[in-house]
């Protein structure tokens, strides 16, 4: 086995404390897990999941939204009530 060396970085506590009850689960240590990622990265030269943005935050959709918060904010905005789309009564 080649020499270990420890590596270190910043990993918010939320998500430190729900990645190692996922280990936990899967009967893994998070330096196993992390071992794991690191081989596959290694081994297939990418990323193995995918990695996007949330369309949600996109520029032109956050400009959106701030126009409907203005019309919202200038009374400019008018509402309606519909039906729900899939909605059994």
């Amino acid at each position: 086995m080649a020499q270990a060396v420890n590596v270190n970085f910043k990993l918010d506590a939320d998500v430190k404390k729900s990645m190692e009850q996922v280990c936990s689960d899967l009967g893994l240590s998070m330096s196993a897990a992390f071992t794991i990622f690191a081989k596959k990265v290694s081994r297939e030269k990418r990323i193995p999941f995918d990695v996007s943005v949330d369309p949600f935050y996109s520029e032109s959709n956050i400009r959106y939204l701030e126009n409907i918060v203005r019309d919202v904010k200038a009374g400019k905005a008018h509402f309606a009530e519909h039906d729900l789309i899939g909605v059994d009564e």
